[in-house]
């Protein structure tokens, strides 16, 4: 049987052992994130690498339906503005940025949604800008730069909303333009295109490898709420280890995460529920999550929050039953040592492939000494090392998290400095039995090493078991029979 604990009851009660949380709906502004002056310390370092140019940047249109409004991320970095079809102009000369939104609709403000933000002096004070003008005045300035004839830097890619990395809508819009049927592109793709017919002698660069390379260092306070998204993150799939069992949907595990962030002022997720049991562990990205739960089954729940527009990046491993088979235990733990002797070779300074290289060696003595009983378990741990011992994945120790949950800022070519966060998430697979094991934890690099930002989540056989052990929420809110 599931024990009954303190820490199930508190959930029902809504105060879990994560501290207070939110009541009201999740939509933060930026001004509510970072005080004024995290943004305009952007802005200074974006200026210091345009010269005398201007940065022009869109921000999101809107949704098209009635759900939550999120920034895109570049726009959002630069400015902190929370609201639609804003745009922003930070001139490199003057060093000034101005803010374009719409202006102020009654009906909306005072009937429908609330108070937005509108133009005017006191919204250019209180967020740290130069001047918040009526969006109706932006094309006048474009067609002044278009006059002044300098530089003009503009994201090229397309905008990434939440549950989104650069990599997906680059794709998406790919393929609608490529489609004979369809032909549209990016709405970036096309302010580039009229920007041009606009500006014809005016000079027009790629703004994106500048913002990325800036985003790729955190700041304290952007390392401290993507610290408490990975603690979201943590405890959501704490409470779908809690709650699982064989006969469960993959999708009743996902609403256990889901409780926990939503509880926990998340806006959504980071990304779709990687949430995989049996075979369906095999695939990297299996979302579908409709499989049920079986007796024999390891489970594989790699899922996190979309929390202040920041993410986090977390997978854990665990039998569907509560306790792992011998066979389960001996796959699991040769896997959990290897991924440990690559967690242990980060280090400050250090490039990616000078950390594999460290932990090719650390893998080498652990095969040395480890006691198979299995020779299929024993095939795939080596073919594991020989992956990494390769040129293949020479390279190959994780991504960026940050804005995006593939954050861009280039991970694999530079060293690891101080304020870089990313995760590492090598797999195992037996090939002859379709089944697939992932870890994966978000790695901060500090001026002495690493830390572990998700290292309290379990990992280790023991901890998951104890922790399995515990009542989840689905025998507090619906008892059922013969569970475990």
């Amino acid at each position: 049987m599931h024990r009954f604990t303190p820490i199930c009851l508190l959930v029902l009660l809504g105060l879990t052992t994560f501290g207070a949380v939110p009541l009201a709906q999740p939509v933060f502004r930026g001004d509510e994130i970072f005080p004024p002056e995290e943004f305009a310390a952007r802005r200074a370092k974006l200026l210091d690498r345009i010269g005398d140019g201007i940065a022009v940047v869109l921000g999101t249109p809107g949704p098209p339906g009635e759900i939550p409004f999120r920034q895109n991320s570049q726009f959002f970095y630069l400015t902190g503005v929370a609201e639609p079809r804003a745009s922003v102009i930070i001139d490199g000369r003057t060093r000034q940025t101005s803010v374009y939104l719409p202006v102020s609709n009654e009906r909306r403000d005072t009937s429908m949604f609330g108070p937005a933000l509108a133009p005017g002096a006191d919204t250019a004070k209180r967020l740290g800008f130069d001047a918040a003008l009526p969006a109706a005045d932006f094309s006048a300035a474009i067609a002044a730069l278009a006059e002044d004839r300098r530089t003009i830097y503009i994201p090229f890619a397309a905008e990434v909303l939440g549950s989104q990395s650069q990599g997906d809508p680059t794709r998406f819009w790919t393929a609608n333009r490529e489609d004979p049927w369809d032909g549209r592109d990016s709405r970036e793709a096309t302010f580039v295109a009229k920007l041009k017919v606009a500006a014809p002698l005016t000079d027009i660069k790629n703004l994106d490898p500048i913002l990325n390379a800036l985003r790729a260092v955190k700041s304290a306070r952007e390392i401290a709420i993507i610290r408490e998204a990975t603690r979201i993150a943590g405890l959501g799939i704490m409470e779908a280890m809690r709650d699982a069992r064989p006969g469960m949907h993959e999708y009743e595990l996902q609403a256990d995460a889901e409780f926990v962030f939503k509880k926990s002022g998340a806006l959504g997720p980071s990304y779709f529920a990687l949430i995989a049991a049996g075979e369906n562990t095999y695939y990297t990205h299996y979302n579908r999550n409709t499989g049920v739960l079986k007796a024999g089954d390891l489970v594989q729940f790699d899922y996190a929050p979309d929390y202040k527009y920041y993410q986090s990046d977390v997978t854990r491993v665990f039998p569907a039953s509560g306790n792992f088979t011998p066979r389960q235990r001996e796959m699991y733990e040769i896997y959990l040592r290897l991924y440990q002797a690559l967690l242990t070779s980060i280090e400050v300074h250090k490039r990616p492939i000078e950390v594999i290289a460290t932990a090719v060696q650390k893998m080498d003595a652990i095969m040395t000494s480890y006691r198979f009983t299995d020779d299929r378990i024993k095939a795939a741990a080596t073919k594991f090392v020989e992956g990494f011992r390769s040129r293949r994945q020479a390279n190959g120790l994780g991504h960026n998290v940050g804005l995006e949950v593939h954050d861009p800022g280039g991970l694999q070519a530079d060293t690891l400095e101080p304020g870089r966060i990313f995760t590492i998430e090598p797999q195992f697979r037996i090939e002859e039995e379709h089944l697939g094991i992932r870890l994966e934890d978000m790695i901060l690099i500090t001026e002495n090493g690493y830390e572990n930002l998700s290292q309290f989540v379990p990992i280790e056989v023991k901890d998951i078991e104890k922790l399995m052990a515990e009542r989840g929420l689905s025998d507090a809110m619906i008892p059922r029979s013969g569970v475990k």
